[in-house]
């Protein structure tokens, strides 16, 4: 089973502020629609059951009072009013006189929107009772006893989200203006002067003013501990380096002395080549330890030249071991970036495929844009190349040799200068590991090279 792992620079997304102030305002915006939206609802479904259900209500009671009048007085004359017309047409009498809309209604609730009425028609031993409600009065009616009131419950809500927004945004107003001082740090030199008691807002108080309290601790704290980190980088970069430039000295006044025996001389050029490994590692941990917009001192350099250097080392790790070590060059591939960098990383690279490769082949190719590394050892199971990047882990616990740092270290030098490490595997057969140099942005780092970009140089 064939596993495959890709690992690159990973790529920032940085969120759209939205600030606390302007969402309680979308907050109170909504609310306002909502209510304004549920309101004119109101007036709508109130209305209608004004209309069609007081009116209707009304006019039966009408119409029920005037029959009890007439039978207490058979010559009660049906009731006109300044909202409400009505007509009677007796058993035997002709329906001529009256209005030329009332005459083939039949018994019940009519809405005659022509003539802008409402007409209740019943029918009885008494006669035929015509009820006319004129709608102009009823959209009146309507008007006082409902929309009105609708209207001054929307305005008094009206007024009452705009003086909780107003209070909401005074009170967020201190936490507002402590984002905004925050969202302008650097996180190299924080600004942390900004977030001084004495510096602060008047206004600001009780659980902001806390707030901004921790904050510049904090912020103190962090400017603190970057001051050590440079302090420690620097210091580093020149302490570390010294006693290893001793060691590099005092090997090669030795090795000069033509008297030396073999086997001291071989454990001296051990002991030269242990020194370089050191120092390469020493200023590739001081590379990863300085602030990403540092540029490392760079130069251009032979790719082959490298992996050659390091496939000689690695056929020391080798041994008696029947395994054979191939280098294929396609070309003369030269990049810009600092050399013990890629030494590292080879190093690693081919420390891990000797090391887990006891018989067959590792061959290191280099083309243009990517060196390989691939051997026939027992590769990696989906599981363990899923977490081959990670610190101290290793696929084979039991083994002896490795902390499980090397590709961690591999990966964060590749993100470093914009390169790609891609990991392919199978269990039982062997693992392929790539750098890719031509990714992202190069020209803009100033990390990787072109042969446009090299000086011109004689060519022997």
């Amino acid at each position: 089973m064939r596993a495959y792992l890709h690992s690159r620079r990973p790529v920032l997304n940085t969120p759209m502020p939205h600030g606390l102030s302007r969402k309680i305002r979308i907050a109170f915006i909504l609310q306002v629609v909502m209510a304004s939206l549920a309101i004119v609802i109101a007036f709508f479904v109130v209305g209608t059951l004004f209309k069609y259900s007081f009116v209707r209500s009304s006019l039966q009671e009408e119409a029920r009072h005037y029959w009890e009048l007439r039978e207490a007085a058979p010559a009660y004359p049906p009731p006109s009013t300044y909202a409400l017309r009505a007509y009677l047409v007796k058993p035997g009498e002709s329906s001529q006189e009256l209005p030329a809309h009332l005459r083939k209604l039949d018994p019940g609730f009519h809405e005659l929107k022509r003539q802008g009425q409402m007409v209740w028609v019943e029918r009885n031993p008494g006669g035929t009772l015509y009820m006319v409600f004129l709608r102009e009065q009823a959209n009146r009616l309507a008007w006082w006893f409902a929309v009105l009131p609708a209207m001054f419950a929307l305005f008094a809500i009206y007024g009452a989200t705009w003086l909780t927004y107003k209070s909401s945004k005074r009170l967020v107003s201190p936490l507002a203006w402590l984002a905004r001082q925050v969202s302008r740090w650097d996180p190299r030199k924080p600004d942390i002067a900004a977030l001084a008691p004495e510096r602060l807002p008047t206004e600001m108080q009780g659980e902001a003013r806390q707030l901004a309290g921790a904050l510049h601790a904090l912020g103190e704290r962090v400017e603190a501990q970057l001051t050590r980190e440079r302090n420690f980088t620097r210091d580093a970069s020149h302490e570390l380096r010294t006693p290893l430039t001793v060691i590099r000295v005092a090997s090669d006044m030795a090795l000069a002395d033509e008297s030396l025996e073999p086997r001291l001389a071989r454990s001296l050029r051990r002991i030269q080549r242990a020194g370089r490994d050191m120092e390469a590692v020493v200023d590739a941990f001081l590379i990863l330890a300085r602030e990403p917009d540092v540029v490392p001192q760079s130069e251009w350099f032979d790719v082959c030249d490298v992996v050659h250097e390091e496939a000689v080392k690695a056929r020391m790790l080798l041994g008696d071991k029947p395994v054979e070590l191939q280098v294929t060059c396609d070309g003369a591939p030269r990049i810009y970036a600092p050399p013990r960098v890629l030494h590292v990383i080879l190093g690693n690279l081919l420390r891990n495929a000797c090391s887990y490769t006891d018989r067959g082949v590792v061959e290191v190719t280099v083309a243009d844009g990517v060196v390989q590394v691939r051997d026939t050892g027992i590769g990696m199971s989906v599981e363990a190349l899923e977490r081959a990047f990670e610190p101290f882990y290793r696929a084979r616990p039991e083994a002896p040799m490795g902390t499980g740092l090397g590709l961690s270290i591999v990966r964060r030098l590749c993100e470093r200068f914009g390169w790609e490490i891609e990991l392919e595997s199978t269990l039982d057969s062997g693992t392929t590991a790539r750098i890719l140099f031509t990714t992202g942005d190069p020209r803009q780092a100033g990390i990787i090279g072109f042969p446009e970009d090299e000086p011109t140089r004689p060519r022997g």
